[in-house]
């Protein structure tokens, strides 16, 4: 999970170092070479789009460098967190759903994946096999036990 995050970062800076080393001084350069700075739009748009893709940068390359420790606080070896895959019975309907536990750039509903951050993954996070947890929604409470709990660092036994 930590190298698809980081997989998708890399790219993201890949892309946007190269717009800011090759795509955006060539739009400054044309915006230079059209004349007077002070009213020309194509200069003012190619110098805010350098900035926001700087700043960017900067966000995606503290988000990287913190991935690592963010993982080894946020995943246990017996208890739901983060990379889990946990299945839990629905107390009231009687049905099973397995969720993976992700960080929110890989949060897909329809695939299983929550993002640790979502009120379910706050309420599974720290839980072990055998332990129910209310859910609290807008229309009531949703009680889930859970039954299977593979951490990222194994299958956690009862």
């Amino acid at each position: 999970m930590i190298s698809e995050i980081r997989e998708k970062l890399g790219q993201e800076i890949e892309a946007l170092s190269h717009e800011l080393n090759v795509t955006l001084p060539r739009a400054i350069a044309q915006a230079v070479e059209l004349g007077d700075l002070r009213e020309n739009s194509e200069y003012k748009s190619a110098l805010e789009r350098q900035q926001f893709v700087q700043a960017r940068l900067g966000q995606l390359h503290q988000r990287l460098d913190s991935l690592t420790q963010l993982a080894n606080a946020e995943a246990p070896l017996d208890r739901v967190g983060l990379g889990s895959t946990v299945t839990v019975l629905d107390l009231e309907s009687g049905d099973q759903d397995t969720y993976s536990l992700v960080f929110a750039e890989l949060m897909d509903v329809d695939a299983g994946h929550i993002s640790l951050a979502s009120p379910l993954g706050q309420a599974l996070k720290d839980r072990s096999i055998g332990e129910e947890v209310a859910l609290r929604l807008p229309h009531g409470t949703r009680k889930l036990r859970i039954l299977e709990l593979v951490t990222v660092h194994g299958r956690v036994e009862a």
